[in-house]
């Protein structure tokens, strides 16, 4: 038996609920495995984690409705729930990665995310590739979150190079901690989305949650652990050669980067490129390519990156055509 706190931000309740809790008795009814009550601004599910999911995704449906409408009738509720049988297939129920805060489910929204998920379960060592918005870290951070809820691991270990648009970390102002926040910033924001905030912080007091620049990595060894190097396009080949040889027993890697994104200085080799190219095909290491098709984000997101891929394109063909005049 699992149980689940729905907690509703920002929405009508009266509106949501029904007169004396009419919308939330049809759910109940439409579950009778499952208990669905109702407590202020919360709705607290216990059942199994596969209904579970469907109740939720109902609800984040009926959620969607309010916003857009601005009104929730019973007969509306009991037509979503004669959707298909049910707001949520049974090919999906099982893809679920980790429930997060405030009713978030997290699972793989596009074929590539399950790719990398499939990857990860797999490999010791996956490299998930791919620019802005196409979840490689997200997913990456829930893989590691579940890993560690499920005892799996004895530890999370996140990590980056702090190397971002030519800045210096001893020019910025405050302690070290409050240098490195900014470039560890997107780790925190997925951990707080999937690990309440009173446990995050016992995590990170017991060091079960390690997020930390990639200097501090050299001369250990990381056992027992989830381990995630994020935005790898910015390490050197020393560094990532250094991350690399960390790995001790029970460890599990996931790489992610942008090649498209190097911050680097000029004439200096991505570490990452060079590590895709060493480790081809060595076995226990897999690389999930992720595009525009898994981008989650804004629908421009899409579109920015395909109208920078195609100038790529462009300058590509220039360039291999003055080539062939010069010969």
């Amino acid at each position: 038996m699992v149980e689940k706190v729905i907690t509703l931000e920002h929405v009508p309740l009266a509106e949501f609920f029904g007169a004396a809790n009419e919308n939330i008795r049809q759910i109940s009814q439409a579950f009778p495995q499952c208990k669905v009550v109702s407590r202020g601004n919360e709705i607290r599910i216990q059942g199994t984690a596969p209904e579970i999911l469907r109740i939720n995704d109902l609800i984040n449906m009926l959620l969607e409705h309010v916003e857009r409408f601005g009104q929730l009738t019973p007969v509306q509720v009991k037509e979503y729930l004669a959707i298909e049988g049910g707001p949520f297939e049974e090919a999906h129920r099982d893809q679920v990665i980790v429930f997060g805060n405030k009713g978030l489910v997290i699972k793989p929204k596009s074929a590539n995310q399950r790719k990398l998920v499939d990857a990860v379960m797999k490999n010791d060592l996956v490299f998930a590739l791919g620019p802005a918005g196409t979840g490689k870290t997200y997913i990456a951070v829930a893989l590691a979150v579940r890993a560690l809820k499920n005892r799996e691991v004895k530890r999370i270990i996140i990590t980056r190079p702090a190397v971002e648009a030519g800045e210096n970390l001893g020019f910025l102002p405050g302690d070290l901690q409050e240098k490195l926040d900014p470039y560890l910033r997107p780790i925190y924001d997925a951990l707080q989305d999937m690990v309440p905030p009173e446990k995050l912080r016992y995590y990170q007091e017991t060091r079960a949650i390690e997020i930390a620049p990639l200097a501090y990595m050299r001369g250990r060894t990381l056992h027992d652990a989830f381990v995630l190097l994020d935005e790898a396009q910015n390490t050197t080949s020393e560094q990532i050669k250094m991350f690399l040889t960390r790995m001790g027993p029970n460890a599990k890697v996931i790489i992610t980067g942008d090649q498209t994104q190097v911050d680097l200085p000029i004439r200096q080799k991505s570490g990452l490129s060079e590590a895709l190219q060493v480790l081809e095909g060595v076995k226990g290491t897999a690389t999930v390519r992720l595009g525009g098709n898994d981008v989650i984000r804004h629908k421009l997101v899409k579109a920015i990156i395909e109208a920078y891929e195609k100038n790529e394109l462009q300058k590509q063909a220039v360039s291999h055509e003055g080539k062939g005049r010069t010969n």
